[in-house]
């Protein structure tokens, strides 16, 4: 039997929930956050802001952005997020059926496959401004933390600090990405961590600094996901995929994932550079908001087109 999702609204029709992680004092960012999140309080966030970093392989799937934007309007995710340029493709279409718009308010050169002479972040000026303008919900902007690497920490806290005063300003929610990172062991770039220990604790900082919301890393193992979770106050927490998986994989984890706390996904690559983006993300809509198993998921993808995922 599918679950039923929770509408916010009472009896009389008044809405009766605040956006998720609002708490009890109230945020004049309410609008926009409740187009970011559907009325469940959940959200997937499709990804295709990965060309402002400059690295080839993460062009796949997205040489062409347009198309790329239209294969994800059509699968009606909740968001897409996307860096300002393409976002102007996506406020085109027009129509009010259409993903909110997450703006990417940074760039850096951390996914580098080759040898770089020194790490950077850049916040790109007046990126609250250019939200407003383009009608976004929401711009995500990172905290990096690498081991030894104190000056690129210290240039995500000045850029959070000036975010979450023009977002203030503007009624803007902020997200922040907080990324624990080590050097690979393929290349010269860098890979997720997955400790939980030190996710948590960049969790809460990012709390700490006045994020809205929280696109985290998954943990290894999993099932620490809650220490995560706690570390959030309550503020939403949106997994974010990273590099693609084998679907299987990917789609158990997010079950565990959900079930821990997970507010919802953004998923880029896992996404787009699937075979078929669309059938993916039927399913993963179908798990984020009505509950789907990651089994009935893996089915309905090994099967013939059809409507979506059986309902759990």
């Amino acid at each position: 039997m599918a679950k039923q999702r929770r509408s916010g609204y009472d009896r009389s029709g008044r809405y009766d929930r605040a956006p998720p992680g609002a708490g009890k004092t109230g945020m004049t960012n309410y609008a926009r956050m409740h187009r970011l999140f559907a009325a469940d309080g959940r959200c997937l966030n499709v990804a295709l802001d990965h060309g402002i970093f400059h690295e080839p392989a993460f062009l796949a799937g997205i040489e062409d952005i347009a198309k790329a934007i239209g294969t994800v309007v059509k699968a009606q995710p909740d968001a897409l997020q996307l860096a300002a340029g393409p976002a102007r493709i996506l406020q085109s279409i027009p129509g009010p059926a259409k993903p909110a718009l997450v703006l990417r308010a940074d760039t850096t050169n951390l996914y580098a496959a080759s040898p770089q002479k020194s790490l950077y972040t850049v916040l790109l000026e007046r990126s609250v401004e250019h939200a407003v303008v383009l009608d976004a919900v929401a711009v995500v902007v990172n905290l990096v933390f690498i081991p030894g690497e104190t000056e690129l920490h210290s240039e995500c806290i000045r850029s959070i600090g000036i975010l979450r005063a023009e977002c203030e300003r503007m009624a803007m929610p902020l997200m922040v990405e907080p990324l624990v990172l080590e050097p690979s062991l393929e290349g010269a770039g860098f890979r997720s961590s997955g400790y939980s220990r030190t996710i948590t604790v960049l969790v809460r900082q990012a709390v700490e600094l006045g994020a809205d919301i929280v696109k985290t890393d998954a943990c290894d193992p999993a099932k620490e996901f809650g220490r995560i979770v706690e570390a959030s106050g309550g503020k939403p927490l949106l997994v974010r995929g990273g590099t693609r998986k084998a679907l299987p994989e990917l789609l158990r984890q997010t079950e565990e994932l959900l079930q821990l706390g997970a507010r919802g996904l953004v998923f880029g690559r896992n996404i787009i550079q699937q075979k078929e983006p669309e059938r993916v993300t039927a399913a993963l809509m179908a798990m984020v908001h009505d509950g789907a198993a990651a089994e009935d998921a893996i089915r309905f993808l090994d099967s013939e087109p059809r409507k979506g995922p059986r309902k759990v």
